[in-house]
C-alpha cells in the first residue's frame, strides 16, 4: 500500500512511519524535513498525487490552532475547508481513498452524554466551522473515504506544547500548586492509537464517517490528577477552576466528548481507556523527553 501523507511534521504524522510500517510512504509538510507541499495550491496538490499516485491520502495537514482561527478565518477556511477540497479533488482524479483527520470541535456541546456518528454537528467556533466545511467537501466529492474525528489529541512527545505536555513539565519541575480547568468536557485521543484504528478501518473498506477517542468523558482538571498520580508527586495540590480564569478569543463547547459508536456496533472497536493510553504515553514517550531538557538546563 502507497500512502501519501500530508502533515506529515506533525504531532500525528511523527507516528505515521511507526505505525504503516509496511506500507511504502511518501511524507509531505508545508516546511521541514519532508516533501514540501501546500495544501491550500491546487496545482501543486494534484501535481504531487498524480505523481506519487498513492492507494491513500492520509489527511493531517491543517489549521489546528484553535484561538488562531478564531481570531483570523481566512487561515481556518483556506487550509481546513480549500485545503481539504484541494485534495478531495485530486484524490477523485488519481482514484485514491482519502482519510480526514476531523475534529470533536464540530459539535457545540449541550448533549449530557458523549456525542455519536449521528448527532447533528453545530461548531462553537471558526476552527470548528472550517473542519466541519471540510468533512462536507469530501462526503460531496468522493465515495472512498473515511472522515475520522479525534478527540482532545495526546502525542508528540518533543513537540507537545498542548496541556499535557505543559503539565508534565511542571509537575516535574517542583510545582505544589496547579489549576485546571473542570467545566469543559471531552475525550482523549492518543495519536499512535488513532493512527492504528484508521489501518484498522482501511483494510475493512467500510468508507464513512467515524469518532475515534480513547473512552472516557473528563475534564483537563481529570488529566491533571491522573498526570499527578503517573508522576508520582501525591504532594501536588490540583486546584479545579472555571474556565473563565484562563480566557482564551476562541469560545469552547461545554462538552467535546465523543464515543466510538459505529466502531463499536461494527466490533472494531479496540480503543483502550484514555487512562491507560496517558499512562503508556507520559511513561514511554514524555518523561524521557522531559529528562533530557532537564540534563541539558
Amino acid at each position: 500500500m502507497r500512502v501519501l501523507v500530508t502533515g506529515a511534521g506533525g504531532a500525528v504524522g511523527s507516528y505515521v512511519p511507526q505505525v504503516f510500517a509496511d506500507a511504502e510512504l511518501v511524507l509531505t509538510d508545508l516546511e521541514g524535513e519532508h516533501r514540501r507541499l501546500d495544501i491550500r495550491d491546487p496545482l501543486a496538490v494534484s501535481a504531487t498525487i498524480a505523481d506519487v499516485t498513492p492507494d491513500v491520502v492520509l489527511h493531517l495537514a491543517a489549521a489546528t490552532d484553535v484561538d488562531a482561527c478564531e481570531l483570523d478565518p481566512d487561515l481556518a477556511f483556506s487550509s481546513n475547508a480549500i485545503g481539504t477540497q484541494n485534495i478531495a479533488l485530486a484524490c477523485r482524479n488519481n482514484d485514491c481513498q482519502l482519510v480526514y483527520i476531523s475534529t470533536a470541535g464540530v459539535f457545540w456541546g449541550d448533549k449530557p452524554h458523549p456525542y455519536v456518528e449521528f448527532d447533528e454537528p453545530r461548531p462553537a467556533n471558526v476552527y470548528g466551522h472550517s473542519k466541519l466545511a471540510g468533512e462536507r467537501i469530501v462526503a460531496s466529492l468522493l465515495d472512498r473515504y473515511f472522515i475520522v474525528r479525534a478527540g482532545w489529541m495526546i502525542g508528540g512527545a518533543e513537540r507537545d506544547r498542548k496541556f499535557v505536555g505543559k503539565m508534565a513539565e511542571l509537575l516535574r519541575g517542583g510545582e505544589t500548586h496547579l489549576k485546571a480547568v473542570n467545566d469543559k468536557w471531552g475525550s482523549p485521543t492518543y495519536a499512535p492509537d488513532l493512527l492504528t484504528g484508521i489501518k484498522r478501518l482501511l483494510a475493512t473498506g467500510y468508507h464513512g464517517l467515524y469518532h475515534h477517542v480513547n473512552p472516557g468523558m473528563v475534564t483537563r482538571y481529570d488529566i491533571a490528577v491522573e498526570l499527578r498520580s503517573i508522576l508520582e508527586r501525591p504532594d501536588v495540590e490540583i486546584e479545579p477552576v472555571s474556565s473563565d480564569v484562563f480566557p482564551l478569543p476562541a469560545p469552547r463547547a461545554r462538552s467535546e466528548a465523543m464515543r466510538n459508536y459505529k466502531l463499536e456496533l461494527l466490533g472494531l472497536d479496540e480503543a483502550r481507556p484514555w487512562q491507560d493510553a496517558l499512562r503508556a504515553y507520559v511513561l514511554d514517550e514524555l518523561v524521557p523527553v522531559l529528562e533530557l531538557r532537564g540534563s541539558a538546563a
